[in-house]
């Protein structure tokens, strides 16, 4: 890096976010240090007498609740006390492996895994944009790369890439394919056609807080599709009208001719004889799996997928929680029938080497579980969560604050504190035991609540050098352009972050106006057991 660089990381606001960002501990440190002072919190509050109490119309008391008279009360009782720590210790290993997001997410990997290493997810992104229209790159670049977060990492390595090849091979100027991928692939984060692995994470650490209002909540896997889905098409235009008439014109004309190594690695992109078959025999496949879950749900007389003694959307429950085990099957059968059809998977042992590659991936996820799960189950056992919740929400219904307003509250503290800590996972482990049920008692339910938490995650990712992939987009940006530094990154990032926070805080407040689904079975609005807050 050149002196020049270095003297520019040292000035402007968001190099100033890089440096105070840089003294933050790793995520996992965050749980430990938030660990020990809920401990002494929860000390405070037992000396002090803490509680909370809301009217509840239920017959019993929900866990670590008391019922009395109508009236249901949390009490703040010390993690240091007996009853406390022998759990601590005793039920570690029980804390872990019940939390709830740990499974899911390890069976989506497994079946992800499969897909990923066979080559599909990556054959599937070249395929898909390799011979894109000129006149249409744009738009075609922007739902490929909110699609492609199934893919995982292949939406970094792969993708935003290869849209810069692609532009330079058409005359555009690469850094112009690189922008419009990035704030595609990274900005439209919480974007999507389908729900896939994130919807599946994000949703356990909601499923343990709503928990703390609602025992019996479960969690609903395509809660969010139809906003998901929303994104995409109002980012899409977005990405489109900004990447050719501020970006491109900003960066000028390409001037450039194709040379040979440009065309060798447009020539790596080329999708293979082999590989077409394989992607073929993946559809078929990716048709079975479909039709057998149709199947399991409308089959006259055989339906273990739906439960014909509920009515109405209640009835889908049991197909619901079957997804995760449908994205398996489908990542798997169809990661496996390409790799046949490629030649990349010649045995079974590929396969399950396959699978172990994934989850030996997901080694710092599991560390980073275990906090997690003692900080969740500890701000249980404390009764901080519902104490926080309740007086929370009496607080804020006080001064009135409407619904729209509270969500975009939400959405903007996630969008600051995606600057400063990239994990999606950790900020909403740690913000979802207070937000989820506090809103849950003012009507909103878990899944506008977690619609607006990943509306504030995404179009910030690409505003912070905390990124987790910004060193490699920024690798990517110099194989262009040596004097490409963070400073230059970052401005042609600025617009899109810019035009995204605005629809988004537009789209949330929209959304609870309208009371549109959030999803299949998931509304805007709640009524918790004991009733909504009067």
């Amino acid at each position: 890096m050149t002196s020049s660089q270095d003297q520019l990381r040292q000035r402007g606001f968001l190099n100033a976010i890089e440096r105070l960002g840089n003294k933050l501990p790793d995520p996992i440190m965050i749980f430990v240090w938030l660990i020990l002072f809920l401990m002494i919190l929860s000390q405070v509050g037992a000396w002090l007498g803490w509680s909370a109490s809301l009217p509840y119309t239920g017959k019993e008391a929900p866990q670590w609740g008391e019922l009395k008279d109508g009236v249901l009360t949390y009490r703040a009782t010390s993690l240091f006390n007996e009853e406390n720590i022998a759990r601590l210790l005793t039920e570690m290993p029980k804390t872990m492996s019940g939390f709830a997001p740990l499974g899911l997410v390890l069976v989506i990997v497994l079946g992800a895994s499969v897909a990923e290493k066979a080559g599909l997810f990556s054959a599937l992104i070249r395929g898909s944009l390799r011979n894109a229209p000129r006149a249409i790159m744009t738009p075609l670049v922007a739902i490929i790369g909110m699609v492609s977060h199934h893919a995982s990492d292949a939406a970094y390595v792969v993708f935003i890439p290869l849209a810069a090849i692609l532009y330079a091979a058409v005359g555009r100027h690469p850094l112009v394919g690189l922008a419009a991928a990035f704030a595609a692939v990274s900005g439209g984060y919480a974007g999507n056609i389908t729900p896939g692995q994130i919807d599946v994470l994000l949703f356990g650490f909601t499923q343990e807080a709503a928990r703390i209002v609602d025992p019996a909540w479960t969690m609903n896997p395509v809660g969010n599709w139809w906003f998901i889905l929303s994104i995409v098409i109002v980012f899409t235009p977005i990405i489109w009208f900004v990447t050719d008439r501020i970006i491109e014109p900003r960066l000028g004309a390409w001037g450039k001719e194709p040379d040979e190594e440009l065309r060798a690695e447009l020539a790596k992109s080329e999708i293979t004889p082999s590989e077409r078959k394989g992607l073929r025999l993946a559809g078929l496949t990716a048709l079975l799996v479909v039709g057998a879950f149709a199947a399991l749900s409308l089959l006259p007389g055989y339906t273990p997928l739906l439960d014909e003694t509920k009515e109405g959307t209640a009835q889908m429950q049991p197909f619901y929680s079957a997804l995760i085990a449908g994205f398996f099957l489908l990542f798997v059968s169809t990661g496996l029938a390409f790799g046949i059809g490629a030649g990349s998977v010649k045995s079974s042992n590929d396969a399950l080497r396959m699978m172990q590659d994934g989850i030996r991936s997901m080694a710092p996820y599991i560390v980073f579980v275990f906090f997690a799960a003692h900080f969740v189950a500890m701000f249980n056992w404390s009764r901080l969560g519902p104490i926080l919740a309740i007086d929370g929400a009496i607080f804020l219904k006080d001064f009135g604050l409407s619904a729209p307003f509270l969500l975009v509250s939400v959405l903007l503290l996630s969008s600051v504190l995606d600057l400063f800590i990239g994990s999606a996972s950790a900020k909403w482990s740690a913000l979802a035991p207070v937000v989820v049920p506090m809103f849950m008692l003012l009507g909103i339910s878990p899944e506008m609540t977690t619609a607006a938490y990943r509306m504030g995650d995404s179009y910030t990712n690409i505003m912070t050098p905390l990124m987790s992939y910004f060193p490699l987009i920024l690798a990517f940006a110099r194989r262009w352009d040596g004097d490409v530094g963070v400073g230059t990154l970052l401005s042609l990032m600025l617009p899109y972050a810019l035009c995204f926070m605005a629809a988004g805080i537009a789209m949330t407040v929209g959304w609870v106006a309208l009371d549109l689904p959030l999803g299949p079975g998931a509304q805007v609005h709640y009524v918790p057991p004991g009733g909504v807050l009067q």
